[in-house]
């Protein structure tokens, strides 16, 4: 890999875990809003519960790699991500098949996550921050399960929605 200057490897890295951090912000107002409404879904409330527990194992992490830098994580973006995962979430309340709808919302988003994941262990490798590639590994990890895990659901749940559709029950949620 070429060398770049150290200035500028340093610079991208902390921006991109503060991205990161704000991201993951996002993903617990997401989920937090999907856990109040889930009714009729509970391996997706089980799996989203598990998920966010992971997601906090990933703001952790993605701290103490702040930390050894010396940096802190972005209140405003945190913040601001914050307040759009929560209105991205109130969006898809109105819509009648709205568990179908946050399915291909967070199958989208968790492959989000996993590419700045993996732009953060490219820069880290560019930039030598070994310390921070087992963390950043083991988030990407959780990433990359949840995606798959939503994808390979989509079916289950979009027969599911017919089922509780079709003997009208409430299905959305």
């Amino acid at each position: 890999m070429a060398a770049y200057p150290a200035d500028l490897t340093r610079a991208l890295f902390v921006t991109g875990l503060r991205n990161a951090h704000a991201v993951e912000q996002q993903a617990l107002a997401l989920m937090d809003r999907q856990l109040d409404r889930l009714v009729n879904y509970p391996e997706v409330s089980d799996h989203l519960r598990m998920h966010r527990g992971e997601t906090e194992g990933q703001i952790t992490r993605i701290e103490q790699i702040l930390d050894q830098l010396q940096e802190s994580h972005s209140g405003l973006k945190d913040t601001a991500l914050s307040i759009m995962g929560n209105l991205a979430a109130l969006g898809h309340s109105f819509a009648e098949d709205e568990i179908l709808k946050n399915s291909f919302a967070n199958y989208a988003f968790e492959n989000f996550e996993v590419a700045s994941y993996r732009s953060l262990l490219t820069v880290a490798e560019a930039g030598n921050f070994t310390f921070a590639t087992p963390l950043l590994q083991t988030s990407l990890r959780e990433e990359e399960a949840m995606a798959s895990w939503v994808l390979e659901n989509v079916p289950t749940l979009t027969l599911k929605y017919l089922s509780l559709k079709a003997s009208d029950q409430t299905a959305g949620r």
